[in-house]
């Protein structure tokens, strides 16, 4: 294991923190869509621990740590800073509320481990302050898994290469992991809500998340035999990975039933309840077919193990949890979105026969949070993520407006040249919008996987296949029991995010579109698609942080995603894209976009690219799709000599803080918001039954 810089690695200092704004919206809704709403966030903040198990060892500990120290000085910090000074204790809340913030010691956009710029003689000093005999016991506990560092303990990733996972509990080998999830599909059992133990040689443990201890449904056998490498090997359930949090969330949907809107929102309900006490994946997926037909609802929701960017092999999900009310007056630029979709899905760069035969319009609404229960909140969401549901029965797009516009302070925009800091600052928000919105409704919503059913029919001709990218019949497909993310694998989320953001690339320059926006003169068009190549360029460069260049490895779904679409804009040549920098240590490097160029070799450039992304992956092409991928995103020396001014001139990713909500002795719910401050984040956490 090599040396590193641990100064690389310390909690950001002096990070923005916003507040997610709720109040507004929350205070329009009904008494009984304030307590549907209250009941259903307390479910999802149950989920915590799930998530800090599920990133490292000892993220539950630290966040235990973080929480006594905070109720030992009863969240007052100024006699601690006048003991040891105001300098030791605002790093401690840093890290602190940095942690929070992520849900764990390791950054949930980039997965980086993170540690305290605080010193450990320091923390102790701090801990001692306290008084606190748990506080106590927990630094212990925790002091060197807090501060380790090396170039393995520096990433999630696979255990097998001395990275950190909490999905694997002991070596498991990366051959042995995709042996047991290969074993789970053979049953027809998905995998989202497991962690998997290897208890010996050629053994396994499949702990299932589930209020109950014991096997309560048949969607379990009592065992698998499979084999690893022609060896043979068997597979056990062991259920109630996380009981005690589980039948908190149970007991908090069982009140939110009460307050159901509609028949949809009760069974999605009793869908949800039975796969949290049971560990049912097909009771979760039950959940969505009602969920997606619960149309328009006055707080949309969604919780269960929904993403699975974070584990290596893309197949075990992070607890997530959205509780929201609709903004009306942006949800109706989506609506007419929406009802235009067809229009613009024709004009990608693909035939029919790779577009689902009906397009089922879905429900793409802009949305305020009141909770996001998880590592990270997105601007944008696009679900469900079972694939049959979204081709049968259809999906949501939700834009969330008061995460894309949270701020905290205006920040200086790097690599984008002084002459445009102005027109670029005024216009990345209205750009990002419309690229939001298309990535989620055309970009994740299209496409049809050639696929043999359950039943041995075939959702495409077999007789005349489709025409793959060599002029020829397409002679791949997904088999029963394959999915994309089955196949593809860890590249699945990457791959993904990039053809969504490639479709928002290539229709962001369609002009009826963006008057559906509100963008009618050539003037204000024209500088929504310059910002948005802008945006993409310069997210494609700072991608470069989140790549590993030791380990050659990506740490950020998006981030490889977008490096993908920088690349094919610079390799597409004719100036559209160059990097101008006159020093030799790139201090003054910013970027250069050829505006003429755009409509032209811009565009026929992510055209291209998109339609192979495409074809890749509906014909269930993996071995030509993953070879195209990673050899785009596999970056070269002219590259990567710019990783170092990236991370010089990087900016701490902001935090949000987010609102508590409580019921009162006449049952009217009372909303709490928190300073914008390291503490308020805390005092939020603290505030919350986890």
């Amino acid at each position: 294991m090599s040396s590193i810089k641990t100064e690389d690695y310390f909690a950001d200092s002096n990070a923005p923190i916003a507040r997610i704004e709720a109040g507004k919206y929350f205070r329009q809704l009904t008494r009984k869509e304030q307590l549907y709403a209250h009941y259903f966030s307390k479910a999802g903040h149950w989920g915590t621990r799930t998530v800090l198990r599920s990133v490292s060892p000892e993220s539950e500990d630290i966040f235990d740590l973080i929480l006594a120290i905070h109720e030992a000085v009863k969240g007052d910090y100024s006699n601690t800073k006048n003991a040891m000074g105001e300098e030791p204790v605002q790093k401690y809340l840093e890290y602190a509320s940095q942690f929070l913030a992520n849900l764990g010691n390791y950054k949930s956009f980039g997965d980086v481990k993170f540690v305290p710029r605080i010193s450990l003689t320091e923390l102790k000093t701090l801990v001692e302050l306290t008084n606190s005999e748990s506080a106590l016991q927990l630094f212990e506990d925790v002091r060197i898994p807090l501060y380790s560092l090396d170039s393995s303990v520096a990433l999630l990733g696979s255990p097998e290469e001395g990275h950190v996972s909490g999905y694997y509990l002991n070596l498991v080998t990366k051959v042995e992991g995709e042996a047991v999830d290969a074993a789970l599909a053979s049953k027809g059992i998905m995998p989202e809500n497991v962690r998997v133990e290897k208890a010996g040689d050629g053994e396994f443990i499949v702990h299932v998340a589930s209020a109950n201890i014991s096997n309560a449904t048949g969607y379990y056998p009592e065992k698998i035999d499979f084999k690893v490498r022609a060896e043979p090997a068997s597979l056990t359930f062991d259920f109630g990975d996380h009981s005690r949090e589980f039948k908190g969330v149970v007991e908090n949907l069982e009140q939110a039933k009460n307050y159901a809107a509609n028949d949809n929102q009760v069974k999605m309900l009793e869908n949800y309840i039975a796969a949290f006490m049971t560990g049912s994946m097909n009771c979760h997926y039950n959940s969505q077919i009602h969920w997606v037909k619960d149309i328009g609802p006055s707080v949309e929701t969604n919780i269960g193990f929904i993403e699975t960017y974070r584990d290596y092999l893309g197949t075990k999900g992070e607890w997530e949890c959205l509780v929201a009310m609709v903004n009306k007056d942006r949800t109706k630029k989506f609506s007419e979105l929406v009802s235009n979709a067809k229009n613009f899905i024709t004009k990608l760069p693909w035939d029919k026969s790779f577009e689902k035969d009906d397009f089922t319009p879905p429900d793409f609404t802009s949305l305020e949070v009141l909770t996001f229960a998880g590592s990270g909140c997105p601007i944008g969401i696009n679900i469900p993520n079972y694939d049959k549901i979204r081709i049968n029965v259809g999906f949501k797009n939700v834009s969330l407006g008061n995460i894309l516009n949270a701020k905290s302070r205006k920040e200086p925009i790097s690599f984008i040249s002084q002459d445009l800091q102005n027109v670029y600052d005024e216009y990345r928000t209205q750009a990002f919008e419309v690229q939001v919105g298309i990535h989620e409704l055309l970009g994740h919503g299209t496409g049809k996987l050639l696929m043999q059913n359950d039943d041995k029919s075939f959702n495409f001709d077999t007789a005349n296949p489709p025409i793959g990218l060599d002029g020829k019949p397409v002679k791949t497909y997904y088999k029963p029991g394959e999915t994309w993310g089955s196949l593809f694998g860890s590249l699945a989320g990457p791959y993904e995010e990039c053809r969504a953001e490639s479709v928002a690339m290539f229709l962001v320059t369609d002009r009826k579109l963006l008057e559906i926006f509100g963008y009618h003169t050539k003037e204000e068009q024209d500088r929504v698609i310059y910002v948005s190549y802008l945006s993409m360029c310069r997210a494609g460069l700072l991608a470069l942080e989140f790549y590993d260049p030791e380990n050659k490895k990506w740490g950020q779904p998006h981030c490889q995603a977008r490096y993908a679409i920088m690349k094919t804009y610079l390799d597409a040549g004719e100036g559209l894209l160059k990097f101008k920098y006159t020093k030799n240590d790139f201090s003054d490097l910013f970027i250069e976009v050829d505006q003429s160029k755009i409509a032209t070799v811009g565009q026929m450039a992510i055209g291209e690219f998109l339609r192979k992304l495409h074809l890749y992956k509906c014909s269930a092409d993996v071995k030509n799709g993953s070879s195209f991928f990673n050899d785009l995103t596999s970056i070269n020396d002219d590259l990567l000599k710019f990783r170092d001014i990236v991370l010089k001139k990087k900016l701490p990713r902001k935090q949000l803080v987010q609102a508590n909500t409580f019921v009162t002795k006449k049952n009217e719910v009372e909303l709490r918001e928190y300073d914008e401050t390291e503490v308020g984040i805390i005092k939020s956490f603290a505030e919350r039954e986890t």
